[in-house]
Parts: C-alpha cells; sequence; structure tokens
C-alpha cells in the first residue's frame, strides 16, 4: 500500500495504515476524523521540538502514539474496551478497587494497540 492509498474495509474494519505521517492521517480521517486537529496540533510540536534538538525521538514518539491511536479507533473490539474504561475512571471514585482496574484496562489497550503496529 503506498502513502496515499486508501484500501477498502475488510469485514468492516479499516485496514492498517503504514507508519507513515500521511497514511496515518488518511486512516484516522476514516475512523475518526474529529481527532485530525489533535494529531495536526501533535506532529507540529513533535516536528518542532525534532529541529530544536536536532534529534528525531519526538517524530518517532509521534508515529508510535498516533499509530496506536489509529490502531484503538480503526479496530472496534479496542475502541469499546477504551470508552467502556474512560467511562469507569469518569463516573468511579478513585478509591473504588474498579477505578484502579479501569485505568490498567486503559492501559492494557494502549499496550496492545501499539505492540500490534511497532
Amino acid at each position: 500500500m503506498s502513502a496515499h492509498s486508501v484500501e477498502p474495509p475488510v469485514d468492516g474494519v479499516v485496514p492498517r495504515p503504514e507508519r507513515t505521517p500521511e497514511s496515518l492521517r488518511l486512516a484516522l480521517a476514516r475512523v475518526a476524523p474529529h481527532r485530525l486537529g489533535e494529531m495536526e496540533t501533535q506532529k507540529n510540536e513533535a516536528f518542532a521540538l525534532a529541529a530544536e534538538h536536532n534529534n528525531l525521538g519526538p517524530i518517532h514518539q509521534w508515529l508510535t502514539i498516533w499509530a496506536g491511536e489509529v490502531e484503538i479507533e480503526r479496530r472496534p473490539d479496542l475502541a469499546a474496551r477504551r470508552r467502556n474504561a474512560e467511562h469507569a475512571v469518569h463516573t468511579l471514585d478513585r478509591n473504588d478497587p474498579a477505578w484502579r482496574a479501569a485505568m490498567q484496562e486503559l492501559l492494557a489497550v494502549v499496550n496492545e494497540a501499539r505492540e500490534a503496529t511497532a
């Protein structure tokens, strides 16, 4: 798949994009267009930091974060798990053991998505 190609969904799931800024942006536009502004802002920050410090680390980190975010958004199973965990985090008391379980679930979702796209 080239950086500009758009593959049709397979069984309702958008294919995993290449790990390039343009491919991630195109995929995000399909699965969560409301997040494009957030993505662009963070990309600009990463590129500015990379230029300022003469280090590609911030760009690599941005790619890792957004490849994971696209993975979550394109996969209904991960998106549902994240929504449920976020709801619990926002509605439960921090002293409730279920709150800690919800935070662990959020971390598990992010880790699963990032491992899938590594």
